[in-house]
């Protein structure tokens, strides 16, 4: 039988809900309302072996509990006071994506390597930890390595560059090396029930498409790699909504030998990834330690482009030099 919680009593509660199929939710994962109410009818189904009509009646329950239908746009502005924001540590970058990487958003980094995607993936895991003045949430960090671009050892060179304690810092990211997508997919389930233990305030997936790129070879598994991909990219969401977290991915880009004027690179994903990261910034290496972003969308937010640093204590500003 499940330990009695206040979240125990609100699923409890629902139409269709007795004692086992509580125990049968919880075993599953399903220890809230909004999990509940974020879930299909056929992943009720799945996960605990309930029928269908009774899954669909207890989601719109869920849904009706938490008034999960029209409100007013001022509410939604009232609601959104409450996202966090984590520093990348350059002030400049900061302010091109409105104050730092949003919670309940998907922020996608695309670019060639060496463009400093994977080094603001480990910033992001370092300074998400910093108390929430210092531009933190004070929480935790799941990395998924796709790429085997994870590195202990940057971590700790950026958390000493902020003064922090690595050993401490390392202990609070969560690593997980995925060989395919299928193993990719696999570890963001798992990533829920880290979520649940520990505070975890942001995801990092680097790269997002690598394994899907390896796995789906030639057009003919274009629209199965499409699917697939474009489901992975909803269950991130629903992490960022459900948890408030905040979602870091990074993508690789293709080369367009078509054409002949401008920048010849375009991400990979086609429209599945443009249409559900929420911010899309493109990063270009510029001279020795500079790096150039580029805003290219936002929900909010005007395009526009700045320069940060990459330094051996981590991203800054240019005006910030390496400390020797």
């Amino acid at each position: 039988m499940a330990k009695e919680t206040d979240a125990n009593k609100d699923i409890e509660n629902l139409p269709g809900v007795g004692e086992k199929t509580l125990d049968k939710f919880l075993e599953a994962g399903y220890d809230n309302l909004m999990a509940i109410a974020a879930a299909s009818a056929g992943e009720l189904v799945a996960a605990t072996g309930i029928g269908v009509d009774t899954a669909n009646k207890i989601i719109a329950a869920a849904r009706q509990k938490l008034k999960m239908g029209f409100e007013t746009a001022k509410d939604v502005l009232i609601k959104r006071e409450n996202l966090g924001k984590i520093t990348t540590c350059s002030k400049e970058l900061n302010k091109l994506l409105g104050g730092g990487i949003e919670t309940q958003a998907i922020t996608e980094m695309y670019g060639a390597y060496g463009s400093g995607k994977s080094q603001l993936a480990h910033q992001l895991s370092v300074s998400v930890q910093l108390p929430k003045e210092q531009g933190g949430l004070e929480g935790k960090a799941i990395f998924i390595d796709t790429e085997q671009t994870f590195r202990p050892e940057r971590i700790k060179q950026m958390a000493e560059g902020l003064g922090l304690d690595a050993d401490k810092i390392l202990e609070n990211i969560f690593v997980a090396r995925a060989y395919n997508s299928d193993h990719q997919v696999l570890l963001l389930e798992k990533a829920e029930e880290v979520i649940k233990k520990e505070n975890v305030k942001l995801i990092v997936v680097d790269s997002l498409t690598s394994a899907f790129r390896s796995d789906y070879t030639g057009r003919g598994m274009l629209a199965d790699r499409q699917q697939k991909l474009n489901r992975h990219m909803h269950k991130l969401q629903k992490l960022a909504d459900v948890y408030n977290l905040a979602i870091y991915v990074t993508n690789q880009v293709m080369s367009r030998p078509d054409v002949l004027f401008g920048d010849p690179t375009a991400p990979i994903g086609g429209h599945i990834v443009g249409h559900q990261a929420t911010y899309r910034i493109y990063l270009r290496k510029s001279k020795e330690d500079k790096r150039i972003a580029k805003l290219i969308d936002s929900p909010n937010l005007p395009e526009g482009e700045t320069v940060f640093r990459v330094l051996l204590e981590g991203v800054r500003d240019v005006e910030e030099g390496s400390k020797k």
